[in-house]
């Protein structure tokens, strides 16, 4: 079986395992037998039943973090065009996520440990990808920012705590308020006019 064949079979069946039990319910074994392949193949490819899970987490949210990065990558493209497109893969991948997410009060423990790892692969992953496209604009004299790294991971915390709206439950109009309010202090964090960057929310 080639590698990369053999590699997707493990991930997708983690995937089908997970849509019925809690990971901490998941053998290595099972993942292996759901996957139809010996069990020593697994350590192969991944060294823990974790490493797995975080392989799972990157494949799964990995297309919106590729088109954000190819986006950064066009400098033909206003920074604050490109900015809002960030707003949208941060959108996109939190409704991914929430697919695959179970809905029973018993699963709620596996639902936040799963919910950490996708915080922390979606912040990391964007993280540098918005810090460039705001560098971008400091060098086009479009932007005024004394910390563009800080100021992109300000802005992806909010986003993704809100958007994926499990760790603080809120209402549409909340969650409009919250966007709002970040999209005010990115105008003031880039020195852009009150209301400039309002176009930012028709990405939400």
């Amino acid at each position: 079986m080639p590698k990369q064949l053999k590699y997707d079979k493990i991930l997708d069946a983690l995937q089908k395992l997970l849509e019925t039990k809690e990971l901490s319910n998941i053998s290595v074994s099972e993942i292996a037998q759901t996957a139809e392949i010996g069990k020593g193949s697994i350590y192969y490819y991944f060294s823990s039943k974790d490493a797995i899970l975080e392989a799972l987490v990157e494949r799964n949210y990995e297309a919106p973090i590729t088109t954000a990065r190819h986006l950064a990558e066009q400098r033909e493209i206003s920074p604050f065009t490109r900015m809002a497109l960030i707003f949208q893969a941060c959108r996109n991948s939190s409704a991914a996520f929430l697919k695959t997410q179970p809905s029973t009060t018993k699963a709620a423990p596996e639902r936040a440990f799963l919910h950490q790892k996708y915080m922390n692969h979606l912040i990391v992953s964007l993280k540098p990808v918005l810090a460039s496209i705001i560098e971008q604009g400091i060098a086009q004299d479009l932007i005024r920012c004394a910390d563009p790294v800080s100021l992109a991971e300000i802005v992806l915390i909010v986003l993704t705590v809100k958007m994926d709206n499990t760790l603080v439950p809120s209402t549409t109009d909340e969650i409009e308020r919250t966007i709002s309010a970040l999209v005010s202090l990115l105008e003031k964090g880039t020195e852009n006019p009150a209301g400039s960057l309002n176009f930012l929310m028709a990405q939400l």
